[in-house]
């Protein structure tokens, strides 16, 4: 199993009140199915923050920060979860970088594209994710851009729930780093 890749140190201070957001307005208690067919007593519903005026701008400076070594072009990732995630990459300071979106399913009409936005053919791409429980959103849309001959560099997610997404996504040969852990948020052992 390949070695834990925490990636660069995150300025404490962004990452302390990204954590402190997602717990105020982004975590939901109670009995839940995830999208994995799991169950939980709690739910990130991680759109609440990542489409928040405030908590959006960190993610995309943290999710910079954290691939800050990585050499990419573009950012994107299954589409809904990944949408704001990745247009949050794009629009935070640094260096130019584009987005695109994952499809669940080629468009039936039009260009009837499974990858929308940033021509990955080519280039040097990261997958993203909001909240990340098996990783199999994550591989849908790396297998996506391997299939449109693109070449995954990483996959970064927001929260982590520590549930075996890290290890599927290494064992398909992709390093993975997350922002935010379940202690982070006041969750381990939930």
């Amino acid at each position: 199993m390949a070695e834990l890749d925490l990636g660069p140190d995150l300025n404490a201070a962004e990452r302390d009140e990204l954590a402190a957001l997602v717990r105020d307005i982004a975590v939901v208690h109670g009995k839940v199915t995830l999208s994995s067919g799991k169950e939980a007593d709690y739910y990130v519903d991680l759109r609440r923050a990542t489409l928040h005026h405030r908590a959006g701008a960190l993610i995309g400076r943290l999710v910079r920060e954290l691939t800050s070594d990585w050499d990419y072009a573009g950012v994107g990732g299954l589409t809904l979860g990944a949408d704001p995630v990745a247009t949050a990459v794009m629009h935070a300071p640094g260096r130019p970088i584009d987005a695109f979106v994952v499809r669940k399913s080629v468009k039936e009409h039009g260009m009837q594209r499974l990858i929308e936005g940033f021509d990955v053919a080519g280039q040097k791409v990261l997958v993203v994710e909001d909240t990340s429980t098996t990783g199999g959103s994550a591989l849908t849309a790396v297998r996506a851009v391997r299939e449109a001959g693109g070449e995954v560099i990483g996959v970064a997610t927001v929260v982590d729930r520590d549930t075996g997404a890290a290890e599927a996504i290494r064992a398909e040969g992709v390093p993975y780093r997350y922002v935010l852990g379940l202690t982070d948020l006041g969750l381990a052992g939930s």
